[in-house]
């Protein structure tokens, strides 16, 4: 589905593509013995060539030498990676195509969340079988994409992906092959994981990792960018976003979760192509906005979207609320909508997101009190009726014997009254009112247009990537406050979140996680 009626004015741009690399020598690895499977014990590789490196020259669009990166391999041991690291689904699906006898190895993100001792959201595949192959080994598994297909491998209730370097060769680039000579001297192997590692989008994603023979291989200075925090574009950053616009997304995704900073280039068309991202389809927005909010690092992303002029495009309506405070776009200081997400990533990790309606109920919690202020009580009392279904006078007695300060520095908050009982269930009623009013204005592309029109150096945008369903599910976790307690709902007890249910959107879930997001933002144990 197409974005439709936007419009920015943008700087133009043009499309160059310089050949990429030119005359690399020769470069070999020592072998190295391969373990059967990955679940039996490991022993270190004895291979004084484990850590190799080679360092290659090619000419520039001027005709000047060059220094490229070195090609690099090194023992995964080394940087503390073990087999145990992996998923057991992941070496479910690596055993049993290694026992069919072709090569296979992790890519992409997973292989970098390893080196950086992180959790990975999930692990990529990639293996010299064709698809068709894959399919032949393992009983559950479908092929899906017809441009780029790859396979989903299901092992219990986990789906592994993984693609084909046939399959990845012959997607490669709009003719791009045709540019890469096959080194003197290189090995098909590596010409063919250098080829495919030209293909990703960063170079911290271009690691190849054979958890067999325990070898990282780094083509393109992944491992280098890494020890610099650095995110850099694996070609050009403006022919990179401009053959795929998602990653200018992806890049703030990254370097939000990681805590990197852009290389010079790549910050500089990260921002100035900003607008080209309204070529996705709304879908893939979302997707890509729930990435950043759902996996624990909103309050990162938000900095990012906002310090690169995304966010006015994406959430114009949190942008206006950032220009109206004076938040500038490098700004250190936070405020009560960034608070809130920061809250909400303490409870979030990527291996334990939540569902997408939590973040858009908070924002529009958010927009609901930035345009008017409530009292901190109220607002305490509307968590907590939010938590239990909707019984207010059990909200409000609860939220009486509140005994601490609230945070005092959010002006979203009115100065304290001694609000009698009626008045605040008057209160705490109104504000589920404006939340559901709110909801309503987040997804009319009319109310969107104009979030941002006062400010006319702005990009116009009228976005609206939520869909029906999605807005439905949002509203069903709010109604129960303006109607009345629910039937037959059951509030949370504890402090423990079910994460799986939190993932797959269960209402009690979500209520739960809200009401600890917001009560724990306005009362915080120490108060400013």
């Amino acid at each position: 589905m197409a974005v439709s009626g936007l419009s920015f004015a943008c700087k133009p741009h043009f499309s160059v593509r310089p050949p990429l690399f030119q005359c690399f020598r020769k470069f070999r690895f020592g072998s190295v013995a391969a373990i059967e499977t990955l679940d039996e014990p490991e022993t270190f590789i004895k291979d004084n060539s484990s850590q190799s490196s080679y360092s290659s020259s090619r000419k520039n669009v001027s005709g000047e030498d060059s220094k490229l990166p070195q090609w690099r391999k090194l023992n995964s041991q080394d940087l503390g990676i073990s087999s145990t690291s992996i998923s057991k689904p992941t070496r479910k699906v690596l055993n049993g195509l290694k026992r069919k006898g072709y090569d296979v190895y992790l890519v992409g993100g997973c292989v970098r969340d390893l080196v950086l001792k992180r959790t990975p959201k999930d692990f990529d595949i990639i293996t010299t079988a064709e698809l068709r192959e894959v399919m032949r080994t393992f009983s559950r598994c479908e092929i899906i994409g017809k441009r780029f297909p790859i396979c989903h491998v299901h092992i219990g209730d986990s789906i592994v992906e993984v693609s084909s370097f046939s399959t990845s060769a012959r997607k490669f680039g709009r003719g791009l092959t045709n540019e890469l000579e096959r080194p003197t001297g290189c090995d098909e192997k590596d010409f063919v994981r250098w080829r495919n590692c030209l293909q990703r989008d960063f170079t911290i994603n271009g690691l190849l990792f054979d958890p067999y023979a325990r070898i990282i291989y780094d083509y393109m200075g992944g491992i280098e960018d890494i020890k610099k925090a650095k995110v850099r574009t694996m070609i050009p950053a403006s022919t990179s976003f401009q053959e795929d616009c998602a990653r200018i997304l992806r890049a703030i995704r990254i370097a939000a979760r990681l805590g990197f900073r852009f290389s010079r280039e790549t910050a500089h068309f990260v921002k100035n192509l900003s607008c080209s991202i309204l070529r996705l389809d709304k879908s893939r927005l979302l997707m890509e906005v729930n990435y950043m909010l759902a996996y624990g690092s909103a309050e990162a992303s938000l900095r990012l979207l906002w310090k690169f002029g995304l966010l006015e495009i994406l959430l114009p309506i949190q942008a206006a609320y950032f220009v109206r405070n004076g938040f500038r776009r490098r700004d250190k200081r936070s405020n009560l909508l960034l608070s809130l997400f920061s809250k909400l990533d303490r409870l979030l990790a990527p291996d334990r997101p939540c569902h997408s309606s939590l973040w858009i109920g908070i924002l529009a919690f958010h927009k609901a009190l930035s345009d008017k202020p409530r009292d901190p009580l109220a607002v305490a009392a509307f968590s907590l009726a939010v938590h239990n279904g909707g019984d207010i006078l059990e909200a409000v007695n609860i939220a009486r014997r509140i005994n601490k300060s609230h945070d005092s520095s959010f002006h979203e908050l009115s100065e304290p009254q001694n609000l009698e009982d009626q008045t605040l269930t008057d209160e705490v009623m109104d504000l589920a009112a404006s939340v559901k009013s709110t909801l309503c204005k987040m997804t009319d592309e009319h109310f969107v247009s104009q979030a941002m029109s006062a400010y006319p150096q702005a990009p116009f945008s009228d976005l609206v990537f939520v869909p029906l369903a999605l807005y439905l599910k949002v509203c069903k976790v709010f109604e129960c406050v303006g109607e009345g307690r629910e039937k037959g709902f059951v509030a949370k007890q504890g402090s423990r979140i079910n994460y799986e249910s939190l993932a797959l959107g269960s209402l009690r879930e979500i209520r739960h996680t809200f009401a600890r997001v917001v009560f724990d933002t306005i009362y915080p144990l120490n108060p400013k």
